[in-house]
């Protein structure tokens, strides 16, 4: 069962977008260091919409290679196409990750039957552990619990990455899937109540910034240390709020950047952060102490 701090981690560049294989090594390596349980490689924050396939392909490769089995390696391979998807699930299988996050389809709007049989196929397709992964703020669809019942009894697909941040529906989840159906926080502001209500795990921006922190606040949700997690929690609370000034990863790429762990690149249509954005978040860096 993969469990507690999962990094999305980010895709670092150079100044001219492209990827900085030197930085993305020494990133794999702090959170080896640092206790992170699992590492997200090219989802969402790790800026998968303007990754080339073939980018997209070796960063995970490059990836799980480094980790070498040390923790699992999850890989984001969701797409709005259905064979594309079926496609970067099957190289992320070929590459050896242990398993697959999928964003629903967006930008196409399926209704909840179209998203059922996507995932589904995709599940039929590949034979490796599938996450689903609902964010409706970004996608513009929204897989309601009922589909995510459905597609919990579907072979291959072993959880869900819920970040709507509305713990009503992540109990509802919950309450309609089995207790071997991995359901996991992708919301860094709620994670800890999603945990403490039987969630095994967050898929975390925070943790790319605060690695150690984010580790021990899993550990202590998952085995119901309902005070340390919470103290923790609130340590953090400023970056879980921060990181979010501007779209992610504008935010997570500067904080990375400002500490020394990578170049200021990022890929267009993301800009860099704006100089109103940097000083709030430097000091909420202080704050939750990634920053002396």
């Amino acid at each position: 069962m993969i469990a507690g701090s999962m990094v999305a981690l980010v895709t670092p560049m150079d100044a001219q977008g492209a990827i900085d294989w030197d930085s993305l090594s020494k990133l794999v390596d702090f959170h080896l260091q640092e206790g992170t349980n699992a590492i997200v490689a090219v989802g969402t924050t790790g800026e998968s919409a303007t990754l080339e396939v073939p980018e997209h392909i070796e960063v995970i490769r490059r990836v799980v290679d480094q980790v070498n089995g040390r923790i699992p390696v999850i890989a984001g391979t969701g797409a709005n196409s259905t064979r594309e998807a079926v496609e970067l699930t099957e190289n992320a299988k070929a590459a050896g990750a242990d398993a697959c996050l999928l964003v629903t389809p967006y930008y196409n709007k399926p209704t909840q039957e179209g998203m059922y049989l996507h995932f589904r196929h995709i599940a039929e397709a590949v034979a490796i552990p599938q996450i689903l992964y609902n964010v409706p703020g970004r996608t513009a669809c929204d897989m309601l619990p009922e589909t995510v019942e459905r597609l919990s009894k579907v072979a291959n697909i072993v959880g869900i990455k819920e970040a709507t941040g509305d713990l009503k529906r992540g109990q509802e989840v919950l309450d309609r899937v089995s207790t071997d159906f991995l359901v996991y926080s992708g919301d860094d502001a709620t994670a800890v109540e999603l945990m403490l209500m039987g969630g095994k795990g967050n898929i975390s921006v925070t943790a790319n910034v605060a690695p150690r922190a984010m580790s021990e606040l899993c550990a202590a949700a998952i085995a119901g240390d309902v005070e340390k997690a919470r103290a923790i929690n609130a340590l953090l609370m400023p970056l879980h709020q921060s990181l979010f000034l501007e779209a992610n990863p504008i935010p997570v790429k500067w904080a990375l950047h400002e500490m020394g762990l990578m170049q200021d690149g990022i890929r267009l249509p993301l800009t860099w952060l704006s100089q109103r954005c940097q000083e709030p978040l430097r000091d909420a860096m202080r704050q939750s102490g990634v920053l002396a």
